[in-house]
């Protein structure tokens, strides 16, 4: 009997864990190679499972697509890798007649730059056309966090091949995909796509598995779904385990199948014995064809609190704004910063911005002197968030505390790596690259944690991107920022720029983009710094003539100062023209030079001003 046919009047019992059971029996590499340097192995864990009850084992291919597999230099492998699959639980299934299904994963998890979907198709449409010359009895489609892309591998699928197609997304939180979307939803629109059988998989143990479920209605022709972890993971002596008892997961079995859940297996932690379990119970049991849908009151997302000035990004669409970078200290002595951005503020600054450990190196953190100057001196603070320090669950943490301090401006970057910095040892994190960061913080502006989760209230953030136009072909970093619009970037932050060419260049490249650029001017202090910035720093690069000026005045410290702050005016003199929002960046904590060149800024615009009152009146 063909599958599709005997879910009709059964209960089917699926396969459980090869990964973790792998792990378990020590073995921490690539689990999909040994389907060629270890096939007894592979052959083994399969015939346990059928042994157990399982109705359906499926291929030790979860990583088998040339994406993963080039982690382990395998990438040219993926058509023998896959056909020893088939073949392995092809042969392991022969004696009972069990199903086989050719198991494809999921590429993405929160990055979205892990490939595009023109790359993820690709490597779909090579490994299933090996998985489908071994004829197997359909494809399990398992571990998908980005429904986009699940949706598109089945849309691309049913394309290729009417054999039944199991569909499976993975949730963080339960009835909740990443994106927000209800699990009902998601498992209807796989039915639409053409999804045989829809269901959920990894992630969640049986308990939170089996509540997502009671809010999903039973599809119309499509059969539904559940591969459960064994339980919540844990770690005991750096190894990771599940702690579940097989029988809690035969009786979990039970709640599933009143759900409407037709195919029941095991996904992380569980073992041959679970798999025994859920036999058992389901032995005779007919599937449920009526179910009451359980309809959770919904959550209510409150709209974000209105804020008491203009988002940066919209006043610098029309009128001249300034922004100034200060530097939180490398000590605990806060009195020269806050000295500093007092200063600053008299002289008329729209926000002071400070790095996230600029550098690599730590500093007293911008969130805790973001929320002095706030709350204390009524300074606006502009934040900048790396992706280096944190992961997913310290990067959410920081955004909502900052948006429970009402620090609304942000500025979203990768990070320098931590070699450059105070301890070149530390792990850079870079769970997500700044693009994804955007997209994430725009999340939270809906109103959705990057689980998937509601958060109760839109948050309400204006996120700047950084911009490096101290390139060979700034048009290629244009390209750059136009993919940053895409992921959702307010406005833009670029590097020190050193030369007018180079800034009337910026400007005629981007003079078709209507996201706001703060130009980056930065005043020279010395020879000594300046031949620093220019062969050190990364993303800075000065001119020959500003290296010739410095160079000129020695070690005479006034005249440095001087010199520095001309060639600043200079370039403001070009950019102030061109760009309504400036960004000043203060060397070594001299904020007087900052206030010096705020004053010149607003001095420009008064004459500028004076000047058209002036033709005005004329005529």
């Amino acid at each position: 009997m063909k599958l599709l046919d005997a879910l009709k009047t059964r209960v089917l019992t699926g396969d459980g864990a090869m990964g973790t059971l792998l792990y378990s029996y020590g073995i921490e590499y690539c689990n999909e190679e040994l389907n060629l340097q270890r096939p007894e192995i592979v052959s083994k864990i399969h015939q346990d499972y059928i042994k157990a009850g399982a109705d359906i084992i499926q291929t030790n291919t979860y990583g088998a697509n040339a994406h993963k597999l080039a982690r382990y230099g395998l990438e040219e492998q993926v058509k023998d890798i896959n056909l020893a699959a088939i073949d392995i639980a092809k042969r392991a299934a022969a004696p009972g007649g069990q199903y086989v299904f050719g198991t494809i994963g999921g590429i993405r998890g929160m990055r979205k730059s892990d490939a595009t979907m023109q790359e993820i198709i690709a490597m779909v449409d090579q490994q299933a056309q090996h998985l489908l010359s071994g004829d197997p009895d359909g494809l399990l489609l398992e571990t998908y966090y980005d429904f986009e892309e699940l949706a598109a591998t089945v849309t691309h699928l049913k394309s290729m091949t009417d054999t039944p197609l199991i569909a499976q997304v993975s949730m963080h939180e339960p009835g909740i995909l990443q994106n927000g979307m209800s699990l009902n939803d998601a498992l209807h629109q796989l039915e639409a796509l053409g999804a045989d059988i829809v269901g959920v998989n990894c992630r969640l143990g049986p308990h939170h598995t089996i509540q997502a479920f009671e809010e999903v209605s039973l599809p119309e022709k499509a059969f539904l779904s559940a591969y459960p972890n064994a339980s919540l993971l844990d770690v005991e002596d750096g190894r990771i385990v599940y702690e579940s008892e097989a029988d809690y997961f035969g009786r979990a079995a039970l709640l599933l199948r009143e759900e409407g859940v037709r195919l029941i297996g095991g996904c992380c932690g569980t073992t041959p014995k679970h798999i025994e379990e859920v036999k058992k119970r389901m032995r005779n049991l007919a599937p449920v064809t009526e179910k009451k849908v359980v309809a959770r009151k919904p959550i209510v997302i409150r709209e974000a609190e209105a804020l008491d000035v203009k988002p940066l990004h919209e006043k610098a669409k029309t009128e001249r704004t300034i922004i100034v970078e200060l530097d939180t200290p490398r000590h605990l002595d806060v009195s020269k910063f806050i000295e500093g951005s007092k200063a600053l503020n008299t002289a008329g600054v729209d926000a002071v911005t400070m790095a996230d450990n600029s550098l690599a190196s730590p500093r007293i953190s911008n969130m805790a002197m973001g929320s002095i100057l706030k709350l204390q001196e009524n300074i606006r603070p502009l934040a900048h968030i790396t992706c280096r320090d944190r992961n997913l669950i310290g990067l959410q943490s920081h955004l909502m505390g900052l948006d429970a301090l009402g620090m609304h401006d942000i500025l979203a970057v990768t990070g320098d790596p931590t070699k450059v910095g105070d301890f070149p040892g530390a792990t850079s994190v870079y769970d997500v690259s700044s693009l994804e960061l955007i997209q994430l913080i725009k999340k939270l502006n809906e109103g959705i944690s990057f689980s998937g989760k509601p958060l109760r209230k839109k948050a309400n953030f204006s996120v700047a991107a950084a911009f490096n136009p101290n390139v060979r072909v700034v048009s290629r970093a244009v390209k750059r920022l136009e993919q940053k619009i895409d992921s959702g970037a307010d406005y833009f932050i670029s590097q020190p720029v050193f030369t007018k060419e180079k800034i009337i260049e910026i400007y005629e490249e981007t003079k078709h983009l209507s996201t706001p650029i703060f130009l980056g001017i930065m005043p020279l202090t010395s020879i000594r710094s300046s031949e620093f910035l220019h062969n050190e720093v990364p993303g800075i690069k000065l001119s020959e003539d500003a290296l010739e000026r410095m160079r000129a005045c020695g070690d005479d410290k006034d005249r440095a100062t001087a010199e520095g702050i001309a060639i600043a005016k200079e370039l403001i003199d070009t950019a102030a023209g061109l760009f309504n929002g400036i960004y000043l960046i203060t060397p070594f904590f001299r904020y007087e030079m900052s206030v010096e060149l705020i004053d010149y800024i607003r001095q420009l615009d008064l004459q500028k001003e004076g000047e058209s009152s002036h033709v005005q009146n004329t005529y």
